[in-house]
Formats: structure tokens, sequence, C-alpha cells
């Protein structure tokens, strides 16, 4: 017996679920569309009848959302240096030095620019 087979059964099952979850939900879900249903929602914004811009998203939003993938691929980095700490060495606690040193000098940038302000 091939060894992929059960991987490629687990890979059409997840799948199926997933095709059978999207159908379901087109049958079973309700129909009722009204205005406020398909306006575009974002947080903290009020609706207006008349969006200034066409209804564009402001910018921040963007940028928040940039320097939270920035800081969190941080600490996806740092986790792995924690770990396994004792039998890395020096070097390794060199390199996480320089490093974090970079991410520091990254983090002062955006506030010396306004980037953590919302208003």
């Amino acid at each position: 017996m091939n060894p992929y087979v059960p991987i490629l059964f687990m890979l059409g099952l997840g799948f199926a679920f997933a095709a059978l979850s999207v159908g379901a939900s087109l049958v079973v879900g309700p129909k009722r569309y009204n205005r406020a249903k398909l306006e575009a929602y974002e947080c903290g914004i009020q609706p207006s009848p008349h969006p200034a811009g066409g209804g564009r998203v402001p910018i921040k939003y963007y940028l928040t959302a940039m320097l939270f993938i920035i800081f969190d691929i941080e600490s996806v980095f740092l986790y792995p240096f924690a770990v396994a700490f004792n039998r890395l060495g020096l070097f390794a606690l060199v390199e996480m030095v320089l490093f974090i040193l970079t991410v520091f000098v990254a983090y002062a940038y955006v506030w010396r620019r306004g980037g953590l302000e919302w208003d």
C-alpha cells in the first residue's frame, strides 16, 4: 500500500467537508437581504447615508494590520530561540540581540512617524 494514501484520503475528506459546509449554508441559510446587510462594515466607523470619498476605508486600518504582522513575525522568531537557548550558544545570543535591536529601531521609527497614534 502506498504511504501517501492516508494523506490523500484526509485531504479529500477535508475538501469534501468544506464543500459540504458551503453548500449547506447556501441551501439552509437565510435569504433576507437589505441595504444594511449588503454594506461593508468596518469596526469603529459609523455608516453614513452618503459616505465621503465613495466609501473608502482609511489607510490607518492597513497600516495597523502591517504593523501587527511585523511584530507578530518577531514573536514567531523569538519562540524557537527561547526553547533552544541552552543548546545554541553565544553566536545565537548575539544574532538574537541584533535581531531585537533591529526590531526596536523599526518600532522607534514607527513611533516617531506617528504610526501608533489612531487620531
